[in-house]
């Protein structure tokens, strides 16, 4: 029979290395986080070969004590906790205090350290086993390890690395996520000798510009919220920045780059009512909140918490992404022409339209006929008629041109040209109706002078019986005239314009399939977009003027108008600049 038996040091840091050092990437983390641990306010690093061959990390932090340095290679030595109530409340990044042994067991380590206050710096080398004797080093303050030779000793782990590629690509994702964390350090990437990324001290919002990319910075939100000792800051991309991929989703709690599923679910439901149905959000969020409400030691990868109010936690980034992302149509654009390039031009005081266009009608909504009878004159303007063109700045819209094709709608405003997808834009202006009705449980309904007659099966005309009284609720009369028939005898009030057995058939095959208590709480929102598709104008339907404005007016004051209920865009602006690009005017 097999005896039970102590394991050897060295065999436990190497079956320890499996979990904290699973690729280059992993050991690159781990030493990222003791610099900045040891308050270094510059960190450099160099790869070779995708991390394998090399990785070094160099930093200006407080250093460590010679006498000390063969105890930091050591398993369960830590500077960063002591009692059971520290690790309760982890401030620091790194605190198990077995990376550096994990890594020492699979890797020819050479760690060099000189603390500030000391006259010379030493180093230890540790080839996959116990560190050597503290040698004298010629080195500034601060601490440098070097990692060759990553699982040399163990080819089995070896061979499931990568291609160098692939382990450079994690190892840049990895600093990535650390300089993120830390915009007031300074870091700087070399990889086979060829510098990858130098940053220095910066705002979180350069530092996420730098890193994130520019086109980012100029779609995202920025987001600043504080509630109950929370607090979460960041940058959170538009809908119409969405990614085909989850690449660029970043979330730190207190500094500590996650992958929490509790966080990712409040973030999906944020972006459900704007974002198109396979496409992924992007952001760069920092939640900020006592450590002792944090559980940072679940796994030795640390990328993974606990919170000890989960639901308070879920509901305070929910509400948090949801009220940003919440602005009225014009607030934020789809899209708009950045062309910081372009010179300034001088423009004519007078916009010039077809001659055809008849101007004279009466007009409503709030709409300032002076600003279409200016439009029309065939005399010049008095200087005294310039501000009323400028009316069109009260309103982020404009004021409606003309109908293109029967789908868009060309406005005026401040900045230059708007287009706007009438059917999308007025989906979402019924759907965000519908659901503010229902939660006030007022649904107003529309009687029919003709009920709707139309052919059903038996389960649709058992629905409509066992569910009236919810059909009621949300604004629907549906009797029966025979086994196989049903009338449609009243309509929402909002969806009056559209074909009534047609939205009957919808909601008797969500009360079919969910049943009525799931049809009202979880599946609501998927129910009243499909509604309010049908109840929006459709294409080709022409618009007057005054219907167009209203349509324009009613999106300013919409929540998300900026989407339509699938995530697509309902407005572009195209700026004056990119209009003068296009016809090279000023050149």
């Amino acid at each position: 029979m097999p005896t039970i038996q102590l394991l050897p040091d060295l065999l436990i840091s190497q079956i320890a290395a499996g979990e904290v050092v699973e690729r280059p990437a992993s050991a690159l983390k781990e030493l990222l986080e003791n610099s900045l641990d040891a308050g270094a306010s510059e960190i450099r690093v160099q790869l070779e070969q995708g991390g394998m061959q090399l990785l070094r990390v160099a930093d200006n932090g407080v250093g460590i004590a010679a006498q000390q340095l063969q105890i930091a290679l050591a398993r369960h030595a830590t500077s960063k906790i002591a009692s059971l109530d520290d690790l309760e409340r982890v401030a620091s990044l790194g605190f198990r205090g077995e990376a550096l042994a994990s890594i020492a067991a699979v890797a020819r380590v050479r760690l060099a350290s000189r603390a500030h206050d000391a006259a010379h710096g030493f180093a230890v080398q540790a080839d996959g086993g116990a560190p050597d004797a503290p040698q004298p080093a010629a080195l500034s303050s601060g601490t440098t390890i070097e990692v060759r030779d990553l699982y040399f000793n163990t080819p089995a782990r070896r061979k499931f690395l990568k291609k160098e590629g692939t382990e450079y690509g994690h190892c840049d994702e990895a600093f990535r996520r650390i300089a993120l964390a830390r915009a007031d350090v300074a870091f700087s990437l070399q990889h086979n000798g060829r510098a990858q990324h130098h940053l220095r001290a910066q705002t979180q919002v350069e530092r996420i510009a730098a890193l994130l990319g520019n086109d980012f910075a100029a779609a995202a939100l920025a987001i600043n919220e504080s509630a109950a000792g929370l607090s979460l800051t960041g940058m959170s991309a538009l809908p119409a920045y969405s990614r085909a991929s989850r690449d660029a989703q970043y979330f730190f709690v207190n500094g500590r780059f996650v992958r929490d599923k509790l966080i990712a679910h409040a973030l999906r439901q944020a972006y459900s009512d704007v974002l198109h149905h396979d496409r992924h959000s992007a952001y760069c969020l920092f939640l900020t909140l006592d450590p002792a409400l944090v559980d940072v030691n679940v796994h030795p990868a640390k990328t993974e918490v606990r919170f000890r109010d989960g639901r308070a936690i879920h509901q305070f980034v929910y509400h948090a992404l949801n009220k940003a992302l919440a602005g009225r149509g014009g607030d934020n654009p789809a899209a708009q022409a950045q062309l910081a390039s372009a010179a300034p031009t001088s423009h004519d005081a007078r916009p010039v339209f077809s001659s055809n266009y008849q101007a004279p009608m009466p007009f409503g909504v709030a709409q300032p006929a002076a600003f279409y009878e200016l439009m029309t004159r065939d005399a010049p303007l008095p200087q005294t008629a310039m501000p009323q063109l400028e009316e069109s700045a009260a309103h982020p819209l404009g004021y409606a041109l003309a109908q293109l094709h029967g789908v868009y709608i060309l406005a005026q405003n401040a900045a230059g040209l708007v287009l706007v997808d009438m059917h999308a834009a007025h989906e979402r202006v019924v759907y965000e109706k519908l659901k503010t009705a229902l939660d006030d449980k007022a649904v107003a309904s529309q009687p029919l002078l003709i009920p709707a007659a139309f052919q059903v099966d038996a389960l649709d005309a058992a629905a409509a019986e066992e569910h009236a009284a919810v059909l009621r609720e949300i604004g629907f009369e549906i009797v029966p005239l025979s086994p196989t028939s049903l009338a449609v005898r009243a309509v929402p009030r909002l969806l009056q314009n559209a074909d009534p057995a047609q939205l009957a058939r919808d909601v008797l095959r969500e009360l079919r399939e969910w049943g009525a208590s799931r049809v009202l709480t979880e599946r609501r929102n998927e129910l009243l977009g499909t509604l309010a598709c049908h109840g929006a104008v459709r294409a080709n339907r022409q618009l007057s003027i005054p219907e167009m404005n209203a349509l324009l007016r009613e999106m300013e004051t919409t929540e998300r108008a900026n989407q339509c209920n699938h995530g697509r865009p309902t407005w572009f602006q195209i700026s004056l600049a990119e209009l003068d690009k296009m016809f090279m005017r000023g050149k």
